[in-house]
C-alpha cells in the first residue's frame, strides 16, 4: 500500500439488507480512493453499519462499536451508520462521545486526506444519496444478495422498520439487472423489506414477477427472501419453480387468525397450511422456511398450543423463532396483556425443541439421495434448499472447487447440516 493511501474497515451488523448496504459503502471508499482491510486496529477509518430491529441487536450493536473502539489505533476515525444512527441519531452521539460521526442511512461523508490522518464531516445541509442504485465491489463468494426495494408500507404492530426505513421505494429492473450482470457470481438472492411488494410504489403490483424472470436469464440461481404471504401469487409460485430454486421464505410471524390481527398482520394457518400443500403437490421437493414471533401482546395458551399443531402438520425445512421485543413507536409497544419474559422463553424453548426435531428428520430423508450443490468455500456447499449464512450447509470434499455446481451423494446427516461425497461435475 502506497504510504499516502488510506485504508477502512467495515463491521457489518444485521440482516442481509445491511449486508447490501455495506457494500454499497465499500465500493463508495474504494472510489474515494481508500483500500480495504481486514483489522480494525491497521484502519484509518473504521466504519460500523449497526442493526436497530429489537433491544438484543442494539445492544450487540452498541457492544461492537465500543469493542471496535478498543482495538483502532488512536489516531483513525470511527463512524456509526446504520440502523441505529438512522433511528436514534444525536442520541446515538450523546451516548457514544467515543464516535467520530453518527451518520444516517446514505449520509455523504467529506473525507479529506491530510497528513495528520482523515478528517472526516457530513455534508450540511445533509441530501440523501440512494444507496440502492450505489456501485458495490465485486462478490469474494459465487453468491450476492441483492436488494430490490428499501422501506415497507405496511404496518405490522412489532414493527419499526417503517418509521426510520421510510415508505417502499422500489429500484428500476434495469438497475438490478445491472448489479446482478456486474457481480458475475453464480446465484443472486434477492432481499427487501417487503420482497413481494417489489413495484407496488410505482403502481406496478406483480411486477417481481418479472424480475426475477429476468434475474433467471443471467444466473444459474435466483432465491427469494422475505416474502409476505398475502401476496404469494399464482404467478410468483410458477416463477419460483422456474428458477430452480423451490425454496420459499414465507413471513409468516403466527398462525391464529385472531393473533396475526392483533399483529395487523393477513391470513391464518389454514390458508398457509393450503398454500403450502398446494405447492409441494407441483413440486415435493419444494423447501420451506418461515419466521415466528412468541410473545406477542395477547398471546394465550391456545395460540401457542395452535402454533406448535400447525408446525407439526406443516413440517418446514427451516424455522425462525424469536422472542417479541417491545419497540418504542409501534403499535403494540402500548397494548396491554404484555406477555411475561419467563413465559415467552417457555414458549420459545417448547417450539425450538419441535421445530429442531423436524428440521433433523427433514434433513434425515435426504440421506442416500444425489443433490446438486454449489460450493461456496473449501469444503462448504449448499443445495437449492440452503439459503446462505441462514440454513444448514452441506459438507463436502475440500478439493471441490469453489463456484462450480457438482452433483453429491449425501451420506449422513448431522442436525441442520448435511455430509456427502463427490458424484459428477457439472458446470
Amino acid at each position: 500500500m502506497a504510504e499516502s493511501q488510506k485504508s477502512f474497515y467495515l463491521h457489518t451488523l444485521g440482516c442481509p439488507k445491511n449486508q447490501v448496504d455495506s457494500d454499497k459503502i465499500a465500493g463508495t471508499l474504494i472510489g474515494d480512493g481508500l483500500v480495504s482491510v481486514e483489522d480494525p486496529s491497521s484502519a484509518d477509518l473504521v466504519v460500523v453499519n449497526t442493526c436497530a430491529f429489537i433491544e438484543e441487536a442494539r445492544e450487540e450493536s452498541v457492544g461492537v462499536v465500543l469493542e471496535i473502539n478498543q482495538q483502532r489505533r488512536p489516531d483513525s476515525k470511527i463512524v456509526v451508520t446504520g440502523c441505529m444512527a438512522e433511528r436514534y441519531g444525536s442520541e446515538l452521539s450523546d451516548a457514544l462521545p467515543e464516535v467520530d460521526l453518527v451518520a444516517g442511512f446514505g449520509v455523504p461523508v467529506n473525507l479529506t486526506k491530510k497528513p495528520s490522518g482523515l478528517e472526516i464531516v457530513a455534508d450540511e445541509p445533509v441530501p440523501r444519496l440512494d444507496l440502492l442504485n450505489l456501485q458495490r465491489p465485486a462478490s469474494a463468494l459465487p453468491w450476492a444478495y441483492v436488494k430490490i426495494a428499501e422501506g415497507c408500507d405496511r404496518a405490522c404492530g412489532f414493527c419499526a422498520i417503517p418509521s426510520f426505513r421510510g415508505p417502499q421505494n422500489s429500484r428500476e429492473i434495469e438497475s438490478i439487472l445491472q448489479e446482478v450482470e456486474d457481480l458475475n457470481v453464480r446465484e443472486i438472492v434477492l432481499v427487501a423489506q417487503d420482497l413481494a411488494s417489489f413495484g407496488s410504489d410505482r403502481g406496478e403490483r406483480g411486477s417481481v414477477v418479472q424480475l426475477v424472470d429476468a434475474v433467471r436469464e443471467q444466473v444459474d440461481r435466483v432465491r427469494l427472501l422475505y416474502l409476505y404471504p398475502s401476496d404469494l401469487s399464482d404467478a410468483l409460485i410458477e416463477v419460483i419453480l422456474k428458477t430452480g430454486v423451490p425454496y420459499f421464505d414465507l413471513s409468516l410471524q403466527h398462525v391464529t387468525r385472531e393473533h396475526l390481527r392483533r399483529m395487523r398482520r393477513w391470513g391464518q394457518g389454514s390458508k398457509f397450511l393450503e398454500r403450502i400443500a398446494r405447492i409441494r403437490s407441483e413440486y415435493p421437493g419444494a423447501a420451506f422456511r418461515s419466521n415466528f414471533i412468541v410473545g406477542y401482546p395477547g398471546e394465550t395458551e391456545d395460540d401457542q398450543a395452535e402454533l406448535v399443531r400447525w408446525l407439526e402438520e406443516a413440517q418446514l425445512d427451516w424455522c425462525g423463532l424469536f422472542t417479541y421485543s417491545q419497540e418504542d413507536g409501534t403499535y403494540a409497544a402500548d397494548l396491554g396483556e404484555q406477555v411475561p419474559g419467563s413465559l415467552m422463553l417457555e414458549r420459545h424453548a417448547e417450539l425450538s425443541e419441535l421445530q429442531d426435531r423436524i428440521t433433523a428428520n427433514r434433513r434425515d430423508q435426504l440421506v442416500g439421495k444425489t443433490i446438486e450443490i454449489l460450493v461456496d468455500a473449501p469444503g462448504i456447499g449448499r443445495s437449492y434448499r440452503e439459503a446462505p449464512e441462514i440454513d444448514g450447509v452441506v459438507r463436502v470434499p475440500t478439493d471441490l472447487k469453489t463456484g462450480q455446481f457438482y452433483k453429491v451423494s449425501v451420506d449422513r446427516s448431522e442436525g441442520p447440516d448435511l455430509e456427502a461425497s463427490s458424484v459428477e461435475v457439472l458446470r
